[in-house]
């Protein structure tokens, strides 16, 4: 089946386009440069995986987002928290409605691309701060996408039930080159080890018993 993958050039969403090569026909790559942190860090790196696999690569700028939005994530909002990924803190990152906005984008691409199917790599520890990871959000939004298209899009989600380590895992087992993926949320030169997608990215490794070749400061 075609499907549009959306990857930002974390680690999950790297492993969700390999992943989605394995099983399906990737007909492009979709990233969104919404003003977050670290948007300059991962992109180069949702380039560098698209370009590796053959597929072609598209940047969507929503600028709006940083201008309008409350979030600590954005560039036009306050200092990363630090701590651990699922902690009450870590909701300041939080970028309203950021998957609603994306998927919404997203499913009008893929229908002009003529493919059948949106993919997209949340999971299972997103849910405790990100409503719109959740699949009481995924669920009803799956249905909107295939009910306001032609072409009945499906939302893809094959880590909705997955947690970190299990997609360090499933990025093991397809060959994904971690040093390209980028996570902080603090945009630096080096991932600083200490904000919560670091933290998780520590713990996703050390469960998973993939070697973590990040460097942290």
């Amino acid at each position: 089946m075609k499907t549009v993958v959306l990857v930002s050039g974390g680690m999950d969403s790297v492993v969700a386009l390999y992943d989605a090569k394995d099983h399906h026909e990737v007909v492009a790559g979709l990233s969104f440069d919404y003003g977050s942190k670290h948007n300059h860090r991962e992109i180069p790196f949702a380039e560098y995986h698209c370009e590796k696999l053959g597929i072609p690569h598209q940047t969507i700028p929503l600028d709006f987002m940083n201008d309008c939005f409350d979030s600590h994530l954005l560039k036009a909002g306050g200092e990363i928290p630090e701590g651990h990924y699922e902690a009450d803190n870590m909701k300041q990152t939080v970028v309203p409605f950021r998957n609603g906005i994306m998927l919404s984008i997203a499913a009008g691409f893929a229908e002009s691309q003529g493919a059948e199917a949106v993919t997209i790599a949340a999971h299972s520890g997103d849910h405790a701060i990100y409503p719109d990871c959740r699949g009481d959000f995924m669920d009803p939004m799956a249905q909107a996408i295939a009910a306001g298209t032609y072409a009945k899009i499906q939302l893809f989600r094959p880590f909705l039930n997955m947690r970190k380590e299990d997609i360090a895992a499933r990025g093991g087992e397809v060959g994904v080159d971690f040093t390209q993926t980028w996570s902080c949320y603090k945009g630096g030169e080096i991932h600083c080890g200490k904000c919560g997608t670091c933290v998780e990215r520590k713990e996703a490794f050390e469960r998973s018993g993939i070697p973590d070749p990040t460097e942290y400061l």
